[in-house]
C-alpha cells in the first residue's frame, strides 16, 4: 500500500494532503491509497479525506491531541510495517520534516526529501528535488522494498475528492511515553487568507522601495483582490515582512492561479517558489528583469505610478 499521513489544520485538511494524494496517483505504483488520520476528535478530517482515497486508518486518541514528533514517527512507522507499505507519504511542511527522519530511521528506509516528482514501480522510487538554490534538479533513487517521501508543498495539482468515501477503520497503536510537554500556544493572527491555500497572491520585492511602500503598494493590491501576501527573501531578510510571507527556496512554495510580482527582479530562488503558478503577471520598471521571461503578462514601469492606477480602477 501507499500510506498518506494527513495533515490538516483549523478542522479542514490541508492543503498539502490532497497534493500528496495527488503525487501518489501519478507515481505509477500499482497499490491502494491509505490515508492516516493522527489526532483527537478527527472525525471530520477523517471523513473529508475518506473520498479520496481507497481506505482510511484513524487513530483517534487523547495523546495525539498535540503534535509531538516522537508520538507521530512511532505511529507511522507501526501502521507502515504492519500494513507492508511501499511508499510513505509525508508533507514537507515544518513538522513534516522534522518527524520524518524519525519514521525512516524505525523502518530502515531511505528518506526522499522535497520531492517535486515521484515515480514508483516493484523495483525502484525515482524522485527528483532541487538543489544548489534551485539552480540544479537532483535525480534520486532507492531500491528497497520502502522508501519514505517527503513532498514539497505546492508542486503536485490538488487531487479532485471523489462522490463516493473509502471506508474508515480505527488502528490500535503502541506509543511511547511522551517526553515532550506543551505547555502554551500562541498562533499569529491574520485576517488574510494564507500562502498555501490562496488562489491569488500578491507579492512585493525591492522595488516597492520601503516596509510603507510595501504596506501602500502590495498590501493594498491584495486587500482588494483578496489574495494572500507574498514577499522576497531581500524584504524579509531587511525586516519589512515576516518570514511567514517569504516565498522562494527558502520560504514557502506556491502555486496559485494568479501570482502577481511587485518590483521583484526574479532571482531563482525567489523564482523556483512561484513558477508553477497557473498566471503570472509581472510589474517591474527594469525591462531586463528575469521575472520577464517566466511571466505570462509583463508591465514595464514605476510601481509607485503603475499600482496606484490599477487600483483605481479596481475600486470602479
Amino acid at each position: 500500500m501507499i500510506l498518506i499521513v494527513v495533515e490538516y489544520a483549523n478542522g479542514k485538511v490541508s492543503k498539502s494532503t490532497w497534493e500528496m494524494i495527488t503525487a501518489a496517483r501519478e507515481s505509477g505504483r500499482e497499490a491502494p491509497l491509505t490515508a492516516l488520520v493522527l489526532g483527537s476528535n478527527i472525525s471530520a478530517i477523517a471523513a473529508e479525506v475518506a473520498r479520496a482515497v481507497d481506505q482510511v486508518l484513524v487513530a483517534d486518541l487523547p495523546a495525539l491531541a498535540q503534535y509531538d514528533p516522537e508520538l507521530w514517527s512511532a505511529a507511522v512507522a507501526q501502521i507502515a510495517a504492519e500494513g507492508e507499505a511501499n511508499l510513505v507519504l509525508i508533507g514537507g511542511s515544518r513538522s513534516g520534516r522534522e518527524y520524518s527522519p524519525r519514521v525512516a530511521i524505525k523502518l530502515d528506509a531511505p528518506l526522499l526529501e522535497d520531492v517535486i516528482t515521484l515515480k514508483s514501480s516493484a523495483e525502484t522510487n525515482t524522485a527528483q528535488r532541487y538543489t544548489f538554490l534551485a539552480r540544479v534538479t537532483e535525480t534520486i533513487e532507492s531500491t528497497t522494498p520502502i522508501a519514505v517521501v517527503t513532498i514539497k508543498p505546492g508542486v503536485f495539482n490538488p487531487a479532485t475528492p471523489k462522490a463516493e468515501a473509502a471506508e474508515q477503520f480505527d488502528v490500535d497503536l503502541n506509543l511511547p511515553t511522551p517526553r515532550l510537554k506543551v505547555t502554551g500556544k500562541t498562533a499569529e493572527r491574520s485576517s488574510r487568507i494564507s500562502l498555501s491555500e490562496a488562489e491569488i497572491v500578491v507579492s512585493g520585492g525591492r522595488g516597492v522601495g520601503s516596509a510603507e511602500g510595501f504596506t501602500q503598494y502590495v498590501e493594498a493590491l491584495a486587500d482588494q483582490l483578496g489574495a494572500a501576501v507574498g514577499a522576497t527573501r531581500a524584504i524579509v531578510d531587511a525586516g519589512w515582512r515576516p518570514y511567514s510571507e517569504q516565498v522562494g527556496q527558502t520560504g514557502k512554495t506556491v502555486q496559485p492561479k494568479t501570482y502577481i510580482a511587485i518590483g521583484i527582479s526574479g532571482a531563482v530562488q525567489h523564482l523556483s517558489g512561484m513558477n508553477k503558478s497557473k498566471t503570472i503577471v509581472a510589474i517591474n520598471r527594469d525591462p531586463e528583469a528575469p521575472i520577464f521571461k517566466i511571466a505570462d503578462y509583463g508591465i514595464i514601469g514605476d510601481v509607485t505610478q503603475l499600482v496606484p492606477a490599477i487600483l483605481t480602477e479596481l475600486k470602479k
